[in-house]
């Protein structure tokens, strides 16, 4: 399948990348003292760096993937396996207020500096994540993944998936100055209130995947390839990286 974006109009052309940019650096005068924050909480390193999928290349009609930043919360406890403890257990609750503020994505503005994301977009999903979408769902790819969106203001993770990403492709179809103001706002009054952060009962989000498994819309060998199929374009992506 062959996705195409065009642009709505002259703010999303020209207006929007340098945009981003000149607000980017704003921002991120406060970034120095958080790193101070969870290097002397956390230790290091006090980036966490993972594989997202971002905005399709029109050459191979497939999304090309990123180095996604942001400043770690959890620590690096293990079993005695060497296995890493669940989330809910190295979460701290420093961590937590970090993600509860969204403080934890601030390193993201790099990504918006390198042309990898927006200000505002469908948020970039993990890898796995993505191979579970429908084609018509990767559409929301064919405009750069953003640090907050119109899905993140009605509701972010409090939101069903199916909603979040009808929400995506939504915002994709017109985007406009002052639509993406009125995010930018109402992003900054939901991170205030600390609203939606996380599934009720949940320390994260689930996985779309697992969340599909769990409600019985793919069996589980579906899942396992699926799985498996994310494995090896991660594993692909680091490989080409060592070259």
């Amino acid at each position: 399948m062959q996705y195409s974006h065009r642009p709505y109009g002259a703010y999303e052309k020209y207006v929007k990348r340098p945009l981003d940019c000149i607000l980017s650096i704003g921002i991120m005068l406060i970034f120095g003292v958080i790193a101070l924050l969870v290097k002397i909480k956390l230790g290091s390193p006090v980036i966490f760096t993972q594989v997202r999928p971002g905005l399709i290349d029109k050459k191979t009609g497939r999304e090309g993937l990123f180095q996604l930043y942001k400043f770690r919360t959890m620590t690096d406890e293990r079993d005695v396996d060497g296995s890493l403890l669940p989330d809910e257990i190295r979460l701290t609750k420093f961590g937590k207020t970090l993600r509860s503020t969204s403080l934890d994505e601030l390193p993201e503005l790099v990504n918006v500096m390198r042309g990898h994301m927006a200000l505002c977009g469908p948020r970039p999903q993990l890898v796995r994540d993505m191979l579970f979408m429908t084609e018509e769902q990767r559409e929301r790819h064919t405009v750069r993944p953003g640090l907050t969106g119109l899905a993140q203001i009605r509701g972010r993770n409090a939101i069903s998936w199916e909603t979040k990403l009808c929400t995506d492709l939504e915002y994709i179809k017109k985007i406009t100055f002052l639509g993406d103001l009125k995010i930018i706002l109402e992003t900054v009054g939901k991170v205030f209130k600390r609203e939606g952060i996380t599934e009720e009962g949940m320390e994260t989000a689930a996985d779309y995947g697992d969340y599909l498994l769990a409600v019985g819309k793919i069996d589980q060998e579906i899942y396992d390839q699926k799985q498996e199929a994310a494995k090896r374009l991660l594993d692909l992506e680091k490989s080409n990286r060592r070259m």
